[in-house]
């Protein structure tokens, strides 16, 4: 299993590095590889302290996108995010370097540089605490799924969530593209909807999940919602 999460994640970061430096224009494009490494240097050691630590999780992450007891309107939403995402890089990169049309100061970088690695954080520590931190919008039956109260989810009831909107907003500063911020609140309001009809989801069939959400009242930003 270790091997397919290898493989997977280099194809995964070698696509990701062909879309923003082919679309860019400029395969020696400094941003664009800074964001590769940052995501590489996440990727990898997480494969194997999944390995050592929760292989059930490692197996579920390396599941294929769409599953049999996924609920449809998740698959849609799966399918459609995974376009939007693809776009949105390939707008940052013709919008920050292909044709310029941005002009961000220098020093937002090191900003989206430290959002991304909180975002990476977020998501490491979630991974810690829930095993059953599927891709998909479905109640794990079969591993006997539990309600997550420890770590992060004490805070907020969907910290994945909460962690990507960092990404939605730190990739762009990264990138220098005005354009790819301007998008990153469309990508966030698209997240939290998923959170939405995920907790629909959960109320109905994860017992003492109702329970959970009247003690934890913020779904993705402590203090606001």
């Amino acid at each position: 299993m270790m091997a397919r999460w290898l493989t997977v994640t280099t194809l995964w970061l070698a696509a990701m590095a062909g879309l923003l430096l082919g679309t860019a224009g400029d395969p020696r494009w400094l941003n664009g590889w800074l964001l590769i490494g940052e995501l590489a240097a996440f990727c990898y050691p997480l494969g194997f302290w999944l390995h050592r630590h929760d292989p059930a999780l490692l197996a579920a992450r390396l599941s294929p996108p769409f599953h049999r007891d996924q609920k449809t309107w998740d698959r849609v939403f799966m399918a459609l995010a995974g376009l939007s995402f693809v776009a949105w890089m390939a707008l940052m990169a013709l919008d920050a370097r292909r044709f310029a049309w941005s002009s961000m100061p220098a020093w937002l970088q090191p900003a989206g540089v430290l959002l991304i690695a909180a975002c990476l954080s977020v998501a490491w520590v979630t991974f810690r605490f829930n095993s059953f931190a599927a891709p998909q919008v479905r109640v794990q039956a079969d591993r006997g799924q539990r309600v997550i109260t420890d770590g992060p989810y004490r805070v907020v009831r969907h910290p994945m969530y909460a962690g990507a909107a960092l990404l939605f907003i730190g990739a762009p500063l990264l990138l220098g593209s005005w354009w790819g911020l301007a998008v990153a609140p469309l990508l966030i309001a698209g997240t939290a909807a998923r959170a939405v009809g995920e907790e629909r989801v959960l109320r109905r069939e994860l017992a003492g999940y109702d329970a959970y959400a009247q003690r934890v009242r913020y779904r993705l930003l402590p203090g606001v919602w």
